[in-house]
């Protein structure tokens, strides 16, 4: 590598934030470092193995250009030529094939490592609570999974080959300019601070304007996101402002752009600081030593070797200098990655859990509360500060959302549960599919308390229609086979026409494989919640949890949506969030949530005879509704 390939090299290396050299890391993060590493071992050894050689190799060549020079061409003996340069020639063949087995151990264990974390990052997330997710921001966490992943996979390929090359050609190179002429070794150590002063003063610029232009990257990174979704999307265009949204994207790229600029100037002039300070320093190493050479106590062939042995002396001397940095980015990835790992799910399987299923024998299941308490964890129990853009931790303890819940939904039977908004309703129904624990009492499902059996057994007993059914934005083939990965065609049709919208698929030209668009935004409401609906059959599920399903539907959808419940919900448990109070006549029971707690219970011809609150609800939403039909 001649001086201006180290000079580049040291650049790139001196970008780097300097500011993490002053961070603490946790106690043991080396070790769980190594841990990784450990099943790479073999690899990891022929990679150092390889990177050692290869800078043995470059170090090797100058000593046999003085051989070629001095035992050959000075002293006229051509078989020392012949030989110095097929010499040479098998180094570079050496060379380039340490260089491809090394390249080659390096991908096997950096992508391997990658493999591994983004593996091991993407299943542990998966399983946080659902506030971990109404609490974080997405583009922060993508980033550990992205960026910082491969940060750390960066300690054990990038870091670790560069130290070592950097090390052992350093030593090499100096040692035999020692061995050769120690005047002008020590003339040349002379000079290394003349090299360290640029990558001081103007590395430390560059790694403030690398900062800046990550940061700015990444804001206008989560802008994209937040304006490219159809949600965002549709927000800018209900409000019409293109010309805003505009201005604010330009005014962020305007700034990466000059930053740019200036990053870009900046590493030049590292670049020909470093330059011309190695040329410098080879015109000094040919002055003396052809001084030298002239008065005849340095050989030709040694001075030529000197002046190439300078080359590979300055840059590693340089990007050494720099290595606390290289080394403290690379494990303050590790870190990030670890405090993901760290936080431990709040809803877990308790050590020794069931399977429901077979704790059951697949007979219908009961759903009970006794004496449920419930309050919404704080942020350091569900989230990571750095993870969130917004939200700040709580301090003050969170107010209880349920108090003294109690109730039973007996098998097979349909039980109501209504309410103004903020009573808790939808709480409750998390509550039995386990999205959160209780804070106090017990939440059982088949008699079982849902914390004492594997969740996934619960999920698949515990079936759930949300508000807002999601779907990935994928083929409506995929979207239904989530619930059952394994279902045939057959299957997927007879729960299509069991939540009437068998007829929609079959009229599109794609069927099955029609893509329904993110979010299944190219679906209507009414069509989106029956493929819901479907999704729900085909999973068939023994206990049903409806999260007003029928909301914000038109009489039609709502009409077609009614029809695929009854389907859904004949023989099955089921526990069901009402807004409209009409759909609900036929429940076995109604319960009435207010402020945290059940206030009423009872049949629906039972609580307006009461003259209470579900009365009152029922006579205001009627009221209304005859309202809207006189102003049409």
């Amino acid at each position: 590598m001649g001086p201006m390939g180290g000079a580049w090299r040291a650049s790139r290396s001196f970008s780097s934030d300097r500011s993490v050299t002053d961070r603490r890391l946790a106690r043991g993060t080396a070790k769980r470092i190594i841990g990784y590493g450990r099943p790479y071992r073999f690899q990891l050894a022929v990679f150092l193995g390889t990177t050692i050689a290869a800078a043995a190799s470059a170090a090797a060549v100058p000593l046999l250009l003085k051989v070629l020079i001095d035992d050959g061409v000075s002293a006229g003996d051509r078989r020392v030529v012949v030989w110095a340069a097929v010499a040479v020639a098998g180094l570079a063949v050496v060379d380039a094939g340490l260089g491809l087995l090394g390249r080659w151990m390096s991908a096997r264990v950096g992508e391997g490592l990658i493999f591994d974390l983004r593996r091991q990052v993407f299943d542990h997330v998966q399983r946080q609570p659902i506030a971990f997710f109404t609490r974080t921001q997405t583009g922060s966490l993508v980033s550990r999974l992205n960026s910082d992943v491969i940060g750390a996979q960066q300690a054990f390929t990038g870091t670790l080959s560069q130290v070592v090359s950097n090390l052992v050609t350093l030593v090499l190179a100096l040692g035999a300019m020692i061995v050769l002429s120690w005047q002008i070794t020590l003339i040349v150590l002379v000079l290394v601070p003349l090299f360290l002063l640029p990558a001081r003063f103007i590395g430390r610029r560059l790694a403030d304007i690398s900062r800046e232009a990550m940061q700015l990257n990444a804001a206008m990174s989560q802008t994209m996101t937040e304006r490219f979704n159809v949600s965002g999307a549709l927000l800018v265009k209900i409000f019409g402002r293109y010309g805003i949204e505009n201005q604010a994207f330009g005014q962020a790229a305007g700034r990466v752009r000059d930053i740019g600029v200036t990053q870009a100037l900046y590493a030049r002039y590292f670049f020909l600081g470093l330059t011309f300070l190695a040329s410098l320093a080879t015109a000094v190493v040919y002055g003396v030593g052809g001084w030298l050479a002239i008065d005849g106590t340095l050989e030709v062939g040694t001075l030529v070797a000197l002046a190439a042995l300078l080359t590979r002396l300055y840059g590693p001397l340089t990007a050494l200098s720099n290595v606390q940095v290289d080394i403290m980015t690379a494990l303050v990835s590790f870190e990030r990655v670890f405090e993901v790992l760290d936080l431990k799910p709040v809803v877990r399987d308790a050590p020794g859990a069931r399977d429901l299923s077979a704790a059951t024998d697949g007979r219908q299941l009961s759903v009970e509360f006794e004496d449920v308490e419930f309050s919404y964890p704080g942020a350091d129990d569900v989230s990571l500060a750095s993870l969130e853009a917004v939200a700040r931790p709580m301090v003050s303890s969170p107010e209880p959302v349920l108090r003294g819940v109690s109730f039973t939904v007996e098998p097979g039977q349909l039980v109501a549960l209504v309410g103004p908004s903020g009573a808790g309703k939808s709480t409750i129904t998390h509550l039995v599919s386990r999205l959160y624990d209780p804070t106090a009492g017990v939440v059982r499902v088949g008699g079982h308390d849902v914390r004492g059996v594997t969740l996934e057994s619960l999920h698949d007993a515990v079936g759930v229609v949300t508000q807002d059914a999601h779907m990935f934005h994928d083929t409506i083939r995929y979207n239904l086979g989530y619930a059952r990965p394994d279902a045939s065609d057959d299957d997927l049709w007879a729960a299509l026409e069991a939540a009437q919208i068998a007829p929609l698929v079959a009229s599109l030209p794609e069927g099955l494989d029609t893509v329904v668009g993110d979010r299944g935004y190219r679906l209507s409401g009414g069509e989106k919640q029956r493929m819901a609906l479907a999704r729900l059959l085909l999973k068939a599920p023994r206990v049903v949890v409806l999260d007003e399903a029928t909301a914000h539907l038109d009489s039609e959808s709502e009409v077609a949506v009614q029809r695929a419940l009854k389907t859904a919900l004949t023989g099955r448990t089921s526990l069901v969030i009402a807004h409209r109070l009409s759909t609900i006549r036929d429940a076995d029971a109604i319960l009435v949530v207010a402020d945290g707690r059940i206030v009423e219970r009872g049949t629906h011809d039972e609580l307006l005879a009461a003259g209470g609150h579900y009365a009152d609800l029922y006579t205001t939403q009627f009221a209304a509704q005859r309202e809207r039909m006189v102003a049409d």
